[in-house]
């Protein structure tokens, strides 16, 4: 597995990031079609992220390979009855790893760091969604230690829970 480091983005990389999630967004929609997770972001919404939490990126000679955002808000899709109850969690939103380095160890080695970041933030758990579907990511957290909690559909999408209890 790749070593990677996660750092704390700066607003001068709110491009970039937003460029790399688009990117992954279009790769998806090649692979699967049009869908929820067609969708672009902006720079001034990467920005906005930013004020509200910590979005973190991972660099391979000084250019953004990965980025994921950690956040104690509650996600709006997210129903915290399907999760274990815990006093201090975190949700995990935004990740996504360029597309030519996926399927590298990119993405396991970005969840490593954030299960550290998360025990230093202090906090107790990690939760997320994925889609539920071809296009979901689901089986890629599985395969990282996350346990699946829940099925939902939320606004036509349906989604899968997980969650990493540090």
């Amino acid at each position: 597995m790749p070593k990677i480091r996660l750092e704390l983005a700066a607003p001068s990389d709110a491009s970039a990031i937003a460029s790399l999630r688009n990117a992954t967004a279009d790769e998806l929609t090649r692979g699967f079609g049009k869908g929820h997770w067609s969708g672009h972001c902006s720079e001034r919404g990467v920005a906005s992220d930013m004020k509200r939490s910590r979005v973190f990126v991972a660099r391979r000679r000084g250019k953004i390979i990965a980025t994921l955002t950690l956040q104690t808000r509650k996600p709006w899709a997210i129903d915290t009855a399907y999760f274990t109850p815990c006093k201090r969690p975190l949700y995990l939103i935004n990740m996504a790893v360029a597309p030519r380095t996926q399927r590298t160890g990119i993405g396991r080695a970005c969840l490593d760091a954030a299960s550290d970041v998360a025990a230093a933030w202090p906090a107790d758990a990690i939760r997320l969604d994925a889609y539920d579907g071809e296009a979901g990511a689901g089986e890629f957290y599985a395969r990282c230690g996350y346990r699946e909690v829940g099925r939902v559909v939320y606004r036509s999408a349906g989604l899968v829970y997980y969650e990493l209890i540090l």
